[in-house]
């Protein structure tokens, strides 16, 4: 969450921080919050330090025969009264924690400052989008014509807002997957993770999913929640630990399904894969010093864009403005993939600094050699990449006029060598 020294020492520079993020002014009524809670703690000590004392005096009395009933009268009136304290702090405690685990992370100093994603800002573009001889499809219609998109079963079988993916397609599915997990492992230094996809109200909770956006997200009767994001799992692997400053950077990838409810999302993208409940991603987590996750960020980035380089697809980079960052995040990069069929760029990865915001909701900690005490990690998350979206990317810019689709060079080996995505494919 956020670090209390830092509202104490510096109330003007948060309130700041939380205006930019769209809030009113915070610091006061956190203070006077923090204020009531260390009063009660201190004014707790003293009549726990004075019933001991006044505890000792009983039976130094009673030791010597003389009457203590004044003192025993005292003693359980402290008793009565430490109980009710007892409870003013903790509820002092609980106000505090409520009010911090609801605000966002504090922007870093060089994000844009803007109310919406009207605010954001062109960091750079990488290819030029193709020129076609014919109007290019969206994704929906080149993959229903093939016969190897199906909404309709999937609504049959789900609802709204899934796909059944068949043949050629659904291995197209695999191979970018695949594709991505083995540039990231062997080429950019990410350890593999199969991680659970149902969690814990903690896990959650710790990169900042819980308590906020619970109505985003899906859970089971027996409690479990499902990721939205393997950002989840990934970054509690560093929760309620201490590591060695020596084992900073770590670096994990991982491919699941994620579930989203798209609570906020109604009438945004119905068709096709763009916006759906269930769709599988390749999540990229550091956990790293925190002197070097501004650099990691930037790593992290050029990692997520060197996926759409060697697919060949066009693509920007944006830098974040205040209002339109997510939650947990203190700067954040999105990568936006050209798709020719809708004529516009789409977000296909968004990378996120989230400083020690994170680390303090799940006590991720290091220790430095010779130092003492522990000091929080800075975790960082970036999507390599959405999957699905990537299909969709794919399925656009490399349509072809008779409805095939060229496979991109990278991924044939992973398609056992098919080079095109063909109608006929429909068999």
């Amino acid at each position: 969450m956020h670090d209390l020294k830092f509202i104490r020492d510096n109330p003007k520079d948060f309130d700041k921080a939380m205006e930019a993020r769209g809030m009113g002014p915070m610091s006061a009524g956190i203070l006077a919050m923090d204020e009531a809670r260390r009063s009660a703690q201190t004014r707790l000590q003293e009549l726990l330090a004075r019933r001991n004392e006044a505890s000792k005096e009983v039976g130094m009395k009673k030791k010597a025969g003389e009457n203590a009933d004044d003192l025993i009268a005292e003693v359980a009136e402290l008793k009565s009264t430490i109980a009710d304290l007892e409870a003013e702090e903790r509820k002092a405690a609980e106000d505090l924690t409520g009010i911090l685990e609801s605000l966002p992370n504090i922007p870093a100093d060089d994000v844009p400052v803007g109310p919406d994603e009207e605010a954001n800002v062109e960091i750079r573009k990488w290819g030029d989008p193709r020129e076609f001889s014919f109007e290019p499809k969206q994704h929906f219609d080149i993959g229903e014509a093939n016969g190897l998109m199906d909404f309709e079963t999937a609504a049959r079988l789900s609802g709204a807002r899934f796909v059944v993916l068949k043949g050629a397609l659904a291995r197209l599915e695999r191979a970018l997957a695949n594709f991505m997990l083995d540039r990231h492992t062997l080429e950019n230094g990410y350890t593999e993770i199969i991680p659970p996809v149902l969690v814990r109200d903690e896990t959650m909770y710790g990169t900042g999913q819980l308590p906020k956006f619970a109505e985003d997200l899906f859970r089971t009767e027996e409690g479990f929640w499902l990721i939205p994001t393997a950002e989840v799992p990934l970054t509690n692997l560093a929760g309620d630990t201490v590591v060695d400053e020596a084992d900073l950077p770590m670096r994990y990838t991982a491919w699941t399904p994620c579930f989203r409810s798209e609570a906020g999302a109604a009438g945004r993208d119905t068709r096709g894969m763009i916006r759906q409940h269930q769709f599988s991603k390749v999540e990229m987590v550091s956990i790293t010093h925190p002197d070097k996750s501004e650099e990691e960020l930037e790593r992290m980035t050029g990692c997520a864009e060197g996926v759409l380089q060697a697919l060949g697809l066009p693509y920007r980079v944006l830098a974040l403005c205040t209002g339109d960052m997510g939650f947990g995040a203190r700067k954040t990069y999105d990568l936006e993939v050209w798709l020719p069929g809708q004529g516009r760029y789409r977000e296909i990865s968004s990378c996120s600094n989230c400083w020690d915001f994170q680390a303090r909701r799940m006590k991720g900690r290091f220790r430095t050699p010779g130092e003492k005490g522990t000091k929080f990690v800075h975790t960082l998350n970036g999507s390599g990449l959405a999957v699905g979206r990537t299909l969709i990317a794919v399925l656009e810019n490399y349509q072809n006029e008779d409805g095939s689709v060229t496979v991109p060079d990278v991924l044939r080996p992973y398609m056992g060598g098919i080079a095109r995505i063909e109608v006929e494919s429909v068999a």
